[in-house]
């Protein structure tokens, strides 16, 4: 069954891998080697002339992932997954995914153009706009042309260099600046395990597990490359060595999370807290402290979707403080639920090719019906006995 279980993760990360290209842009040549035409042109002919055939891949691509999650979940609860099958499982999936195409969000080219303005037009994206350069050619298949540079400065930063080391050419500028989310992601797995390490010990493989193999994070974090797995990766390590006592060390890293995305700012009491804590010895609950920050990053996601929606990517908000706050089997499942929900939401755009009504009515059902399947999961893993309900690998230690 372990072997089983490899081997169906590694196949659905694969199928999703192919699965990214059907949904390559028609106006976006990402080079122009005959040979890849030919498998673009196939794989577009799913995506765009054959939409029942791709929702119906991406749906069997999200039911894979999340059974194979909880698969692998009870596995490493019973001890029969190594640390080092674990890390090799994440270091692959981080590498092929780096490779797919960003099938399920446009910012990856708004993150190019931002860096772009500065590198190749000489001009400031917080007082500039897409549209300002109609001759672009990353004008065809960009989308939110007409928003200024909405970030923290650390993010442009990081993209500038890039923009640099890409020579415009979109290919490998898409790939260096999607490794950032890489990048991200694996610097969150690592700080993840090394905080459980330092405060739980026995239950640090389960927490990494928990947000390392979660679908969203893999969705939204690796296709996607939002840079919200970034800001999260800096975050997490901040904490890191905040539990370590290395206070200038974490600051750094806690300011460097804020300058991409200035969301995590509402976490800066929590560090406060903390910095003064440990300086002073005083006690206090760890368990406390992931469940006050999984509560406040909550917060901020609601605060974000007023701006404009609510978008799956931003439930890397609170992840890998679910991961961290491991207690509770009802954070699990409704959280779980509800990512479920965000990833579903992009099936009727995958089946109608646009965002036009029915869609955002069958997004919103979605999101209730998640939310309301995991309120259902809750109650029958409390009143009953089925292994597949209860969790076992969410029980709390004895010790």
């Amino acid at each position: 069954m372990t072997k089983f279980a490899v081997f169906g993760w590694i196949t659905a990360i694969f199928f999703l891998f192919a699965y990214s290209f059907t949904q390559i842009d028609l106006g976006l040549t990402l080079t122009r080697l005959s040979f890849w035409q030919a498998i673009q042109t196939s794989f577009q002919q799913i995506g765009y002339f054959n939409r029942p055939l791709s929702t119906t891949l991406f749906l069997l691509i999200i039911f894979m992932l999340y059974t194979l999650y909880l698969v692998i979940l009870n596995k490493v609860k019973k001890g029969n997954f190594t640390e080092k099958v674990i890390w090799r499982l994440i270091i692959f999936t981080a590498i092929l995914l780096w490779f797919s195409y960003n099938a399920f969000s446009y910012d990856l080219f708004n993150y190019i153009m931002d860096a772009k303005m500065i590198t190749f037009y000489g001009k400031n994206p917080y007082t500039h706009k897409a549209l300002d350069f109609p001759g672009d050619p990353m004008l065809g298949f960009m989308h939110w042309t007409h928003r200024y540079y909405p970030y923290g400065p650390f993010w442009l930063l990081v993209t500038i260099p890039l923009s640099f080391l890409g020579f415009q050419k979109l290919l490998p500028t898409m790939i260096l600046i999607k490794g950032l989310g890489v990048f991200g992601y694996l610097l969150c797995c690592w700080a993840i395990e090394r905080v459980l390490k330092g405060i739980v010990p026995k239950r640090r493989i389960l927490g990494l597990t928990i947000f390392a193999f979660n679908p969203l994070v893999i969705i939204e974090g690796l296709v996607s490359g939002h840079n919200d797995m970034l800001m999260m990766g800096l975050l997490m390590t901040s904490l890191y060595f905040i539990l370590n006592k290395k206070y200038i060390s974490a600051w750094i890293f806690f300011i460097f999370s804020v300058g991409i995305k200035f969301v995590t700012g509402f976490l800066l009491p929590v560090f406060i807290f903390l910095t003064i804590s440990q300086i002073k010895k005083l006690k206090y609950s760890w368990s406390k402290i992931w469940l006050i920050s999984l509560i406040i990053m909550s917060l901020t996601i609601f605060l974000a979707a007023k701006r404009t929606e609510l978008q799956p990517w931003y439930l890397l908000y609170f992840l890998p403080f679910m991961a961290l706050y491991i207690e509770s089997r009802e954070v699990f499942l409704l959280a779980n639920s509800f990512c479920f929900g965000m990833l579903l939401h992009y099936a009727p755009f995958l089946y109608f090719g646009n965002w036009n009504s029915p869609v955002p009515q069958i997004k919103f059902f979605l999101k209730l019906f998640s939310l309301g399947i995991g309120v259902i999961f809750i109650l029958l893993a409390k009143y009953k006995s089925r292994p597949i309900l209860t969790l076992p690998f969410l029980k709390k230690p004895n010790s």
